[in-house]
């Protein structure tokens, strides 16, 4: 096929699948089948009817991987802030924080030590493995997080899953960083990084990213809802203001060398919080949530295309069963180990610890430390994150709409 026929069936095929996303919503309630496991499949049979499609391995093309994961994160975690109703604090906020130290931590100390010890992983890769599965993925997790904001329910098992995959995002880079900093030290140990690592990966780029975030958040806060509607220079129906902040505040972070997944996240958060019944949150966090399933639509279909060439091919039986554990004990346990003397219901908690989804922000770290610094091991981890990945869009995809939906029923609450 000539390539501009080539270029016209895959602009098709986008169209299609960008077009479909506008029914999966109804498809998912009625079925209780997640959207991610639809297009992933839809990947899968695609790139088997149509061998001529552009190559979807992230191993060839890994600065392509990085920017539109990166592009779908941003995105995802300004949708994410926006939507959450319940009002910062860390007495309101206790179970998310929890979850992002007590849980994560756990995490990444589990895959690291069973990965170096067990599967003879270089320290390096040992520690980038759990790095890149320590994240809640705000990106695919659509199906266990809070609604539109403005909902008036209030639903402790989505909102902690909502906040944690908002908070832990960002809070993954200094543990990619840090294995990073490993492959590349001539000693590959912790002790010739650790100061390096402390002070800059750790602190600064973290308080910067957080308090950038809420500077940032209140200046944009301001001129929408104070400057420009005394001055009627910006039409409040304009809700792509929220894709054009989060990309601001993303690069001048980044440019100042802060953590902009953190950084957009907290500005979220500052913005959604400043008039807080304000109609215009809506708009904000609708056209957010149509550009991320837009692009979400095109990297599923990526996803399911790099399924068909090979990037599982460096799959043992030995990191097979290192994923099916993270996913069924390891993230579970040390879920329910953080939420231990918490006032939640044990049904609540196992719902919060089990549906700790992994996806596109696993792909993005993994991409971004392969850019980065060269290791042993990258095209195995390759195949462990995706087989993870995987099996959550359908372990998740398959249980999550009905789950979430009985404990709503039974726990959630009208403010």
């Amino acid at each position: 096929m000539c390539s501009m026929d080539s270029y016209m069936v895959t602009v098709t095929i986008i169209g299609i699948a960008v077009l479909g996303m506008a029914w999966m919503p109804s498809f998912t309630k009625l079925t209780g089948i997640s959207d991610s496991v639809v297009y992933v499949l839809l990947g899968v049979i695609i790139y088997l009817v149509f061998d001529f499609l552009p190559n979807p391995n992230p191993v060839t093309y890994n600065k392509f991987t990085i920017h539109l994961t990166e592009l779908v994160v941003i995105i995802s975690l300004m949708g994410t802030g926006l939507k959450i109703d319940r009002a910062f604090s860390f007495k309101a906020w206790s179970i998310p924080f929890r979850m992002l130290t007590i849980t994560m931590l756990l995490c990444i100390a589990s895959v690291t030590f069973i990965a170096y010890w067990f599967l003879r992983f270089d320290m390096a890769s040992a520690l980038l493995l759990g790095a890149v599965l320590a994240p809640t993925d705000p990106v695919l997790a659509a199906d266990v997080q809070v609604g539109p904001p403005q909902e008036e329910i209030t639903d402790d098992v989505r909102f902690s899953l909502t906040a944690e995959a908002g908070m832990n995002d960002g809070m993954a880079f200094p543990f990619t960083w840090l294995a990073i900093l490993i492959a590349g030290s001539a000693t590959g140990e912790f002790s010739e990084v650790m100061g390096e690592w402390l002070t800059w990966d750790l602190a600064y780029k973290i308080v910067s990213g957080v308090i950038f975030g809420i500077l940032l958040g209140k200046l944009i806060a301001y001129i929408i809802f104070d400057y420009s509607e005394k001055h009627q220079y910006i039409d409040l129906n304009d809700g792509f203001i929220a894709v054009a902040a989060s990309l601001t505040i993303f690069g001048i972070v980044e440019l100042l060398h802060g953590y902009g997944f953190v950084a957009v996240f907290v500005a979220s958060l500052t913005i959604r919080n400043y008039e807080h019944n304000h109609q215009f949150h809506k708009d904000l966090h609708s056209f957010s949530d149509q550009t991320e399933r837009i692009l979400v639509a095109v990297v599923l279909l990526v996803f399911g295309g790099s399924l068909v060439h090979g990037i599982l091919d460096f799959l043992t039986w030995e990191t097979a069963l290192l994923s099916i554990g993270f996913l069924l004990l390891i993230r579970p346990v040390a879920g329910l180990i953080s939420l231990i003397g918490t006032k939640l219901h044990f049904k609540e908690k196992l719902g919060i610890s089990f549906y700790g989804i992994r996806g596109i922000g696993s792909f993005y770290y993994l991409a971004f430390a392969f850019r980065e610094e060269t290791f042993v091991l990258s095209k195995e981890l390759w195949s462990t994150v995706s087989f993870i990945v995987l099996l959550s869009v359908l372990i998740h995809g398959l249980t999550a709409t009905r789950v979430m939906s009985r404990l709503e029923k039974k726990f959630s609450r009208t403010v």
